[in-house]
């Protein structure tokens, strides 16, 4: 259901991330690796990526297949960049809301995307409308799961949470509401990465001088690729990686009442 990426480090272009490397997140799309549902992620793609000194990303989406895009070429081989987040979707409905659907979604300086499903889409996730003020739910990008899951870390992070709490408590609610969702979630801000791993698969590799890479399967076979273990939430900086449980409601057993 998708694969997506973010990277952090020194400034390159967007082709020598997205398209070069063997098993690349274009190679992805239609021969992904570690992909447990789905096969071809040929519904839609996108690009986001900050510029020097600005700290509003530019995005480049599309609702047909990357490998389909003939100018996206052009464009990632030019343009450059020390921070980008990109994705390639496999549709629950396909064609539903074009490139609006695809990720990345963005608001202000961050960029999100979603790996997964939310199960029982729409029904499941009706406990949690009411967590979102009218007019967030009134200015969704798209009327699919991801967007409804991107809405609610916007609404974390504009009252304050930090990335992982933002991304870790909001993939609890869903796993609550709807316990057989798939949340894998990817966030940044152009100077850190949040993600969690939780139903799919989600790596990481990290080395001074070369930057951080969080993606749901390697783009190569460097043994620097460590694996996120299930149920994770994860946060990249300059200053290194770190990794936390996230408790899956699921998992917790039912207070005893008082007698």
């Amino acid at each position: 259901m998708c694969r997506h990426l973010a990277y952090l480090g020194p400034e390159e272009p967007l082709g020598r991330i997205l398209t070069e490397p063997p098993h690349s997140l274009f190679r992805q799309s239609w021969a992904p690796r570690r992909q447990r549902y789905g096969t071809v992620n040929a519904d839609g793609f996108g690009v986001g990526w900050y510029a020097r000194e600005d700290p509003v990303p530019a995005r480049y989406r599309r609702a047909g297949p990357i490998w389909a895009d003939l100018s996206f070429a052009d464009l990632a081989r030019v343009v450059r960049s020390g921070a980008v987040l990109a994705a390639v979707r496999d549709a629950t409905l396909a064609g539903a809301d074009a490139e609006a659907a695809a990720a990345p979604f963005a608001a202000g300086r961050w960029l999100f995307s979603h790996n997964g499903a939310v199960a029982g889409w729409p029904d499941s996730a009706a406990s949690l409308v009411s967590a979102l003020p009218p007019v967030d739910l009134l200015s969704f990008e798209a009327r699919n799961d991801s967007a409804f899951v991107w809405a609610l870390v916007l609404h974390r992070l504009r009252s304050g949470d930090d990335p992982a709490r933002a991304l870790g408590e909001t993939a609890r609610a869903f796993a609550e509401a709807a316990p057989a969702s798939r949340l894998n979630l990817l966030l940044t801000d152009g100077g850190t990465i949040a993600a969690t791993a939780w139903g799919d698969t989600l790596w990481y590799r990290t080395e001074p001088g070369r930057g951080t890479v969080v993606a749901s399967e390697p783009y190569d076979d460097d043994p620097l690729w460590q694996e996120v273990p299930d149920r994770t939430v994860l946060t990249a900086s300059s200053t290194g990686v770190l990794l936390a449980p996230l408790e899956d409601p699921a998992a917790v057993p039912p207070k005893e009442p008082c007698s």
